[in-house]
């Protein structure tokens, strides 16, 4: 059944493998779509594939497996 990430709430300490997964994630989206101006707030990843999509809504609604890292933890390793 899939959970709802509670308002304000942050994950808890990242797997530094999965938070390398997101930023290439990001990076990719960008470099694919360099015309994409609209800023997702995160992506939702897979714990066990690696395999994540870039979130633009709301907060999103995970299943068991999945994570979702907050753009503010991406961001600052890729400048």
């Amino acid at each position: 059944m899939p959970s709802q990430l509670p308002e304000g709430a942050l994950p808890t300490a990242l797997n530094p493998a999965l938070l390398k997964s997101a930023r290439q994630i990001y990076r990719t989206y960008y470099e694919v779509h360099p015309e994409d101006v609209q800023r997702p707030i995160g992506i939702a990843i897979s714990t066990k594939t690696h395999r994540g999509k870039l979130i633009f809504g709301d907060r999103p609604v995970l299943l068991p497996n999945e994570s979702f890292i907050p753009i503010s933890q991406i961001e600052p390793g890729l400048h």
